[in-house]
């Protein structure tokens, strides 16, 4: 999928409505969590165009080494190419340990442990952000947000601002590729980095981006049934919260 015709003109669009924002709110700079793939890549490189002060945050967790290796790429590259960016690691694994064990009669379920993993990493973006006067910027695609609802509720679902949310997946790479972001973050596989098995995103959801794009778009495709899974499953995740009403 690409509605893109231009991407220099998406480049201008996307910084000028993140500043306007900032600026709007009296916002002084940006914080981004950096994972070694492609949609931190692309969302922390626009908001370090924005020329406002940007804090780029690779958070580790009990991390493969590949993914690591491409979250320090991509921040040693903002560091050398951008003058207002600062670019932070703090590694999360002892302090998940010790929740994992804090929380030990709670913590036989994987996929609440995953999760757990995320709401650290947004704590970590949020003490940061409120400590420099910032915001925290997402990092979530449009199918990630809009289609399937593949993030964590109060984790990287935890955001201020939202500056990709509206690219297909496909749009985001290519995107990437003209920012100037490491192939090697381009090419790799989409994972979000929550799982020790190293399983990607595909393994979870079942479907290629590719794929979930045209069943999002055209209701065509192989994916269509897993799409309106999936969006059926979280929905409560793409709308707001229930509230009793007088």
């Amino acid at each position: 999928m690409n509605r893109i015709k231009d991407y220099e003109v998406l480049k201008i669009r996307i910084v000028e409505w993140i500043k306007h924002y900032a600026e709007s709110n009296g916002i002084k700079s940006l914080v981004v969590g950096v994972s070694g793939g492609i949609d931190s890549a692309v969302t922390s490189t626009l908001a370090a165009e924005t020329g406002l002060m940007t804090y780029c945050i690779g958070m580790p967790l009990l991390q493969n080494e590949e993914q690591e290796s491409l979250s320090d790429i991509h921040l040693d590259w903002l560091g050398d190419t951008y003058w207002d960016t600062k670019t932070e690691k703090f590694d999360l694994s002892n302090l998940f340990e010790v929740f994992r064990y804090t929380m030990r009669g709670y913590s036989k379920d994987d996929l609440a442990l995953a999760n757990s993993r995320s709401r650290l990493r947004m704590v970590t973006l949020y003490q940061v952000a409120q400590s420099v006067g910032g915001i925290v910027v997402g990092t979530g695609n449009k199918v990630e947000d809009y289609g399937i609802g593949f993030y964590t509720k109060y984790g990287d679902g935890g955001v201020d601002i939202a500056p990709i949310a509206d690219l297909y997946k496909s749009e985001v790479w290519e995107l990437g590729r003209y920012l100037g972001v490491d192939e090697r973050i381009v090419n790799a596989k989409p994972t979000d980095g929550l799982w020790e098995d190293g399983r990607n995103d595909e393994d979870q959801i079942g479907a290629s981006y590719i794929d979930l794009e045209e069943a999002m778009e055209y209701r065509t495709g192989p994916a269509v049934e897993i799409l309106d899974k999936f969006s059926k499953q979280n929905r409560h995740k793409m709308e707001p919260i229930p509230t009793f009403k007088l």
